[in-house]
This record gives structure tokens, sequence and C-alpha cells, in this order.
């Protein structure tokens, strides 16, 4: 099959920028906004003080203060992806309330109206999304750190991987992952949780700038399929299982040895905020947005089924989750709807990888043992993440969910399947089914 030449990633780097793709953070948003001029500083304020305000039952009070605001003052795609930040942090807080199951099943239309507004601006829906408090939720603590070290840019393709160690090196070499993430980043807001919510958002921004070595390469691997070029080809899958490798050392070093995420104080506090209104038994009916819509909305919660990363990887190795292009199952039918939850630039890269050539196809057609070989080490990367992230949701919601709860729930309302990740679905039904899809993907022997 000829490459579709028109396809925008076959050209080079810059060309990613329309995408919203960072060159050094990725899918990340580089170099977020913190503050927002007047009124809406007034939304800073609260998501700011959102523990405290939750702690002293405050939070609804000082929601329902608030003035309804005109979005149009908010002038560029920045200050609009903060607001969407700060209101999907007061949304969810105003909703959960203290955790303790008395939720809330209007939103104030002094909330409800500027977030559907800015939602619609962006493409997003009205529910804190993984772009977010993952990729919109951070900052530089120090100007001189890794995320935008100063480095000659024309050796930027020799050097960049190199950085990607030194990173992890200055991160866990010491083994005191959070000192040096105090140093570099830390994330604008925060649930009930304290560093808990800190490490797992935190753990989630840095295999995204991790994986941003491995995205510079897609024009590369496009052009080499154009080219019948399989040396270069080889390179290029090189430096993404590289990459991938990388994030799942990250994954082992922060889960694993180190553990700066608490389960019982992931699953029992964090995850109450992250849940959202779809397929969810405390709001059956989803959400009404005072002012927007007459009846109640349902979305889903905040996911890493909403990263565009491992899509990424999926499309450029062929790893098919539809048959047709139409969800081959329920686990496949819940990615191709998460897509809806990224940003619509995102979106878009991602339909355009589509278009592109096949990595797989040319493998398979023109590719010798060797080229098939450094392909399924790629595709293994994949499933090895995906069989990590298995025993991730184990260890922090299957063995929090078999213990006994500490929290009173104040509700009558039934409580959330225990089981359900924070995007509604049965997480490991759903899990297991997308990397055994993985594992099918690696190519047989003669």
């Amino acid at each position: 099959m000829a490459p579709d030449k028109s396809s925008p990633v076959e050209n080079s780097w810059k060309i990613f920028e329309e995408y919203h793709i960072d060159e050094d953070v990725g899918f990340a948003l580089p170099n977020p906004l913190e503050e927002l001029p007047h009124p809406y500083n007034a939304w800073i304020s609260i998501a700011k003080n959102l523990p405290e305000l939750i702690k002293n039952g405050q939070l609804r009070a000082e929601v329902e203060k608030l003035t309804t605001f005109n979005i149009d003052g908010l002038q560029g795609h920045k200050s609009q992806r903060l607001a969407h930040l700060v209101l999907g942090y007061i949304t969810m807080a105003y909703v959960w309330g203290e955790g303790d199951g008395d939720v809330r099943k209007v939103l104030p239309s002094n909330i409800a109206v500027p977030y559907c507004k800015v939602s619609e601006k962006l493409g997003l829906p009205p529910i804190l999304v993984y772009a977010d408090c993952v990729l919109a939720n951070w900052k530089k603590k120090d100007p001189s750190g890794y995320v935008n070290s100063d480095y000659n840019r024309n050796e930027r393709s020799a050097h960049y991987l190199n950085q990607g160690e030194l990173v992890i090196g200055l991160i866990f070499g010491s083994g005191a992952f959070f000192s040096a993430v105090k140093v570099n980043m830390d994330i604008l807001f925060s649930f009930p949780g304290g560093d808990c919510g800190k490490g797992f958002f935190l753990v989630s921004l840095v295999v995204e700038t991790a994986a941003a070595s491995a995205i510079k390469v897609i024009p590369i691997i496009f052009n080499a399929i154009q080219r019948e070029d399989p040396d270069t080809l080889q390179k290029a899958l090189l430096d993404i299982t590289s990459c991938l490798n990388k994030a799942l050392e990250m994954f082992h070093q922060i889960h694993g040895k180190y553990q700066y995420v608490d389960p019982d104080l992931f699953f029992n506090v964090l995850r109450i905020y992250l849940s959202g209104w779809k397929g969810n038994p405390l709001l059956s009916e989803g959400l009404l947005y005072e002012g927007v819509w007459d009846t109640p909305k349902k979305f889903a919660g905040g996911s890493a089924a909403q990263s565009s990363i491992f899509q990424c990887f999926d499309i450029l190795l062929g790893i098919q989750h539809t048959v047709g292009g139409v969800p081959s199952d329920s686990a496949a039918k819940f990615l191709q709807e998460m897509r809806t939850y990224m940003p619509s630039a995102h979106q878009n890269f991602l339909r355009s990888l589509e278009s592109g050539p096949s990595v797989r196809k040319f493998v398979l057609s023109k590719g010798g043992a060797t080229l098939q070989e450094i392909y399924n080490e790629c595709v293994q990367a994949m499933v090895s993440l995906r069989d990590y992230h298995l025993q991730i949701v184990v260890k922090y919601i299957v063995i929090p969910a078999s213990r006994p709860s500490k929290k009173k729930q104040t509700s009558k309302e039934p409580s959330e399947p225990k089981s359900k990740g924070t995007g509604g679905t049965d997480i490991m039904g759903f899990l297991k089914t997308v990397r055994n899809t993985t594992a099918n993907s690696l190519l047989k022997e003669d």
C-alpha cells in the first residue's frame, strides 16, 4: 500500500505544533499558566484551597457564593486550559464533598455555565479529565531542571535519549524520587490526600514527558517506509522500545521499590475525587448542569485511557483494537470513547497517524528476520507496560477494595462498585482485554 503523502506527520517535528505536541514534553501542556486574571482568579483561589475547604466543610458554600463569569476574557489556549482545570477540580470537589457518599446531583449554574462554555471551546467534556489533572496541572520549580534543560538543539536527535537516562538517574539514583521531583516539578492543584495525589499525577507526567523522545521519531519512521529503508526503521523502532522500557522502569521504581503513592490513601481518598458520573450508581442518572441542559448528563471520570501516548503507539505499531474501524469488544469501545476526552488537537493527531503508512504491513512484507524481531520487541514493551499496569491496579484498587471500608457512609444511595476504575469500567476486565490484544499483535514465527 502506497503511503499517504498528504499525511501531515510524515514531514517534520515542526508540523506537530499544530497538534499541540511539544518537542520537550510531548502531549503535556508546555509551561502551563498558574494564574488567571480578575475576575477568574476567584476560581483559582478556591481550587488552591480545596483540601482545607473540604476538611472544614466550607467548600460547597464557597462555590455557591461565586458569581457567574462571562468567559470572553479567557483569551488563548493556555488560559482556557487552566480554566478547564480549575473548574474541573471545583466541580469534582463540589459533587463528591467530603467523599463520604453525600453527593450533589446538581452543579450550580455559576460553575456549570462557564465550565460548559470553556469545554465547548476546547472540545473537552465538562468533567476533570487526564488532560487537566496530569497534562496541564504542573509547574517548573527549577527553571534549569530537566523538563526544559538547555542543550544544543542541533544535537537533540543524538542526545535526547541520553538526557532521558539522566532524568531517570536524577530521579531514582539516590533512591529519593520525591526530593528530585520537588526540585523540578510540582502540581498546581490538589485534592485531599496530600502527597499521594502529587505522586500519582507526577508519575504520569514523568512518563508523558519521557515519551516525547519517542514521538519525535514518528516522521523518521514514515519517511523510512516511504523510502523502503528498513535500516532507518530499525533504529527508530529501537528508540521507541528504549523509551517504553524506560517508562516501565519508572513505574517499577515509583510504584514498587519506593512506593510514593499509598494504596489505601489512593483508594479511599483520591480515587473518589477522580470518579465520574457514568456507570456510577451514586449518580445513576448523571449530573445536572444547571442552566446548560434540562436533563442530567453522564461523563466518565479521569482515566489513563484518556492519555494519547499509548493510543499513539497502538496506531503506529498496528495494534488493532477494532475490526474494520469498528470496536471489536467493550474494551475497544471504551478506548474509542476515551478519545473524545482528549484535547481536540490530540484527537486530530491520532487520526492523522491512522492515515499514514502501516509499520506492521511494511515489516511483514519488506522486513527481514531482524526487523521483525525488533518490531516484536517494540510490541512486547507495550505488553510489559500493560502487564505492569494490571499489577498496579491489583495493588491500588483490587486489594484495598477487599478490605472493610473505614469511612462512614452518610448517604443512603448505593455505593460505587469498588472494582470499577475512575473511568467507570470493570477495570481488570478492560485492562486484561487490552493487554491480550496487544500480545496477540506479536508477529508469529513461521
